[in-house]
């Protein structure tokens, strides 16, 4: 596996992430390592307001905040299915929401995403990468998916000293 020697990095990028008690300042890290590891050019940690039914983040790489009802786009599928998603060819996939692009001024030449869990196995978010110089491939999944799970705990605590 081609991540191999990444994995010893997570324990420094764990303690970092444990010192950023907030969303404003853990989410910049969670998406500046996921890049770095996977090569890609941009990274979102979208949120699931379950009582509004939308996922939102704060966090997309040169936007503003950006809200997508929970049942659309690759980021809603991915909720529903509960697991990742590989698209390298996005404008050919149903469920991906172009109108994103036009917004942002950002052409979307491939996306892969993951849901982040809970400890009660509830999806409390999306990550998602852009943009990967000759596309996504299976060892990006195995590995979106583990760092997913990584963040997931940290996420969870600060999620619940929101409310």
């Amino acid at each position: 596996m081609k991540y191999a020697d990444t994995y010893s990095k997570l324990a420094e990028f764990g303690r970092e992430l444990l010192r950023k008690p907030s969303l404003v300042e853990g989410l910049p890290l969670i998406s500046k390592y996921a890049k770095d590891v996977i090569h890609a050019d941009r990274c979102s940690v979208f949120i699931y307001d379950l009582d509004k039914k939308e996922l939102w983040t704060t966090l997309a790489d040169g936007v503003e905040k950006i809200k997508v009802a929970s049942d659309k786009g690759i980021v809603g599928h991915t909720l529903s299915a509960r697991k990742p998603i590989l698209e390298n060819e996005p404008y050919k996939n149903i469920h991906f929401l172009p109108e994103i692009d036009k917004e942002t001024r950002y052409t979307t030449n491939n996306i892969i995403t993951a849901p982040i869990f809970n400890s009660k196995r509830e999806i409390i978010g999306i990550l998602e990468l852009l943009n990967k110089e000759g596309g996504f491939d299976m060892d990006d999944v195995k590995f979106i998916t583990f760092f997913a799970n990584y963040v997931s705990g940290s996420l969870e605590l600060v999620l619940m000293n929101k409310k």
